[in-house]
């Protein structure tokens, strides 16, 4: 259950990338401890969230088991995650117009941690940004984020008026806080990018007797 002090908020799943240190095809669809990776976000991330939406491009038939919402760019060119970002935004506007705010993960990150939502939300709102994003160890993870539906128009305007493509250029431009996590035992941010990095998710996921 999402935490009775946080504000409602849509979970956007961004399972767009090209994959190409993978080998190609969809990432999140690799296996870990036999199911999707993309299952083990969903696990985490469900709870938290009035729903949950997918970002991806391409046939959405290939992700009908979710049974998520599939939402792709409305941007030609792959320009990145906040064209997917954008698209969840924009998603919020039209069908949830009670929620107000987003939070991204990437679609590889399989070791979120449960107070992810409500934790971003303080960060925020103890520090008076609109956006937040996570941190382990002094590094930040800006695409694991906070966003307000608000600030959907000025996002567009920076991706085709400018060609933005960095988050943190465009995070910085409105203030954004970092959310703090140890990084052990666990690093809840870990994601999978290379065969080697799966293989380590799936000694990670059979050595933890509990959740990160």
């Amino acid at each position: 259950m999402t935490d009775a002090g946080t504000p409602p908020t849509l979970g956007v799943i961004l399972a767009g990338g090209l994959a190409r240190r993978m080998g190609g095809g969809d990432k999140p669809l690799a296996l870990l401890g036999g199911r999707p990776l993309l299952d083990h976000v969903i696990e985490r991330l469900r709870p938290q969230c009035q729903e949950l939406i997918l970002n991806a491009n391409g046939d959405p038939a290939r992700f009908a088991a979710t049974g998520l919402p599939v939402v792709p760019d409305d941007l030609p060119g792959f320009p990145g995650p906040l064209a997917g970002i954008l698209a969840a935004l924009d998603w919020a506007a039209e069908k949830r117009p009670d929620i107000d705010w987003i939070v991204s993960v990437a679609g590889d990150s399989p070791f979120l941690p449960a107070d992810y939502v409500q934790r971003l939300h303080v960060a925020r709102s103890s520090a008076g940004t609109p956006l937040a994003c996570a941190r382990t160890d002094g590094r930040t993870h800006p695409v694991n984020g906070l966003w307000p539906v608000a600030l959907r128009h000025d996002l567009r305007r920076a991706l085709v008026e400018e060609d933005m493509r960095k988050i943190d250029r465009w995070t910085a431009r409105h203030g954004v806080t970092p959310a703090d996590w140890p990084s052990e035992p666990v690093d809840p941010f870990f994601n999978v990018n290379t065969p080697d990095e799966l293989a380590a998710a799936e000694r990670l996921l059979n050595g933890q007797d509990r959740t990160p």
